[in-house]
């Protein structure tokens, strides 16, 4: 299974990993919800829609984006996803569980999750991550809870250099750990 989901609440370094892993050869997908923001912040609009037309269109960007990566032969690694779009959504309108079973079944990822914890030296507020380092914590329990629920294995990305971060993604992949 090439699609592999990074994780983790805002500014704990995700993006950053990414980027890491892209340099070194591999594919990778940015998350929606930034893009979503920043493109209302453009329009002079606020940040965010209500809760259910922003999950609705997180999940709807994350779904193509899905479907983009589908041929890919190598590792895919994807800034959070269409499952936590789906948790999202589920949030704040909830799916019925077979509609919810059906949709994570259609679209597999690797059952492994690398999650990056809560790590208040790197965090930092911008235009489009505007909360509270006590509000990370509190998603990053909320993705654990999630995730677990869902039957994926959680590896948790130690605080290291980037590099070594990659390392560890990498190496767990390969070795078979994840």
């Amino acid at each position: 299974m090439p699609r592999v989901l990074i994780t983790g609440g805002p500014g704990v370094g995700k993006t950053t990993l990414l980027a890491e892993l892209s340099a070194r050869g591999y594919a990778t997908v940015a998350e929606s919800a930034r893009a979503i923001i920043a493109e209302r912040l453009a329009r002079g609009q606020s940040p965010r829609p209500d809760p259910v037309a922003f999950a609705q269109e997180i999940l709807r960007r994350d779904t193509e984006k899905y479907h983009a990566h589908s041929g890919e032969s190598g590792w895919v690694f994807f800034d959070r996803g269409l499952v936590e779009a789906l948790a999202m959504l589920h949030e704040v309108a909830p799916l019925p569980p077979v509609q919810l079973d059906a949709t994570l079944r259609a679209h597999p990822f690797h059952s492994s999750v690398f999650i990056l914890p809560p790590w208040k030296d790197i965090y930092t507020t911008d235009a489009e991550r505007d909360h509270s380092f006590p509000w990370v914590k509190c998603v990053h329990e909320q993705l654990v809870q999630w995730y677990r629920s869902r039957g994926y294995v959680l590896h948790e990305v130690p605080q290291l250099p980037v590099a070594a971060r990659a390392a560890f993604v990498l190496r767990a992949l390969a070795l078979g750990d994840a």
